[in-house]
């Protein structure tokens, strides 16, 4: 992965009439970085992706790629690869047909000739000896292969993938970001991916950007936003989330105590910035699988409603006063009384 950024966005903003979709949009991708965009629906993912594509037109700042701003340079001359949500393959087209129209802008990479070089992607993502059928013979999965190796067939600096594996089942879906992530670490092609589904951000991506109403609200590797959620937002999009809301009244080292409903936690902020003085509110977020019965510190006792057998552990949702707190485990818990309690290192201060 190189030191300095492949792609960039420079406060991007993006206004359709009255409605803002970009709103400072500021990121720096790497060469050769796997990137995603996560976010819920209308979130300004698929519109930065297209702004990243030439798709689109910065209503202000900057996209530059290796450094250059591309303001005004067309789509197809982008050296851009994209597979869009609906793949877009041509019913009337063979397989190969389809792999080589994504030479129709530009020439084999390596002096290889158009066939060595369809023949070649359709080895890349298992469709060998697929070649003379069409796009109505294949299964979802296999299409999405198809609009793969169709965007990657020009040897593209970037690669766009806009939800691509979103029509397809669980299972499939698991298997072929698995597929992805080999071919593009394999050829080492910048990426940006865009997907609603967390867990499928977390799996594949190097970094990814989690965005909310048209703005960035952190970047960093799957392991940091999860474990480190910046915002409330974050902490409530990437996967499963306990928020609490407190007031600080006290502090001992690293640790701050915050009363919530009449009861105290201690939390370790650590090497965080000091989260306000006493009196003040403070916000933090404890993970459902930090949660734990039986743990001395922190306790508080909850009511069990419902709980999820989900194979590896199962998932319980129980009362806290008036809100409801989620916590999981693999053992199994009879009754519906509980004390729950978790470390002052799990918590996280937003």
């Amino acid at each position: 992965m190189g030191s300095v950024a492949d792609l960039e966005l420079a406060a991007v903003r993006k206004a359709f009439a009255d409605t803002v979709a970009l709103d400072g949009v500021t990121l720096d991708i790497a060469e050769g970085e796997f990137f995603t965009l996560v976010g819920p629906s209308g979130c300004g993912k698929t519109t930065t992706l297209r702004t990243i594509a030439g798709l689109e037109s910065p209503s202000s700042g900057t996209v530059r790629f290796g450094g250059e701003d591309v303001a005004g340079v067309p789509t197809e001359d982008r050296d851009v690869g994209i597979v869009f949500q609906n793949y877009a393959l041509f019913p009337h087209m063979s397989v190969r047909e389809n792999v080589a129209y994504g030479l129709k802008f530009a020439d084999p990479p390596d002096g290889q000739s158009v066939d060595e070089r369809v023949t070649d992607l359709l080895d890349l993502v298992d469709l060998s000896g697929m070649g003379d059928r069409e796009p109505d013979q294949l299964s979802g999965g296999q299409q999405q292969r198809v609009a793969l190796a169709r965007a990657l067939a020009p040897a593209p600096d970037v690669l766009l993938l806009d939800e691509p594996m979103s029509a397809l089942d669980a299972r499939l879906r698991e298997t072929l970001r698995r597929q992805v992530k080999r071919i593009q670490t394999e050829l080492g092609v910048t990426t940006v991916y865009v997907t609603h589904d967390q867990a499928e951000a977390l799996a594949i991506s190097d970094r990814l950007a989690v965005m909310s109403d048209g703005a960035v609200e952190q970047v960093g590797t799957p392991r940091e936003v999860y474990e480190r959620p910046a915002t409330e937002f974050v902490a409530s999009f990437v996967g499963e989330n306990n928020l609490f809301r407190g007031e600080v009244v006290g502090r001992d080292g690293d640790e701050t105590t915050v009363a919530v409903d009449g009861t105290e936690f201690r939390i370790d902020d650590g090497s965080r910035d000091r989260p306000g003085g006493a009196n003040d509110r403070l916000t933090f977020c404890v993970r459902p699988e930090d949660l734990t019965v039986g743990v001395e510190a922190n306790r508080f006792e909850v009511a069990v409603d419902t709980a999820e057998f989900l194979g590896e552990t199962t998932r319980y949702y129980a009362d806290w006063g008036d809100r409801t707190v989620v916590f999981r485990t693999p053992e199994a818990h009879d009754g519906d009384a509980l004390v729950l309690g978790f470390d002052p290192a799990d918590a996280r201060v937003l």
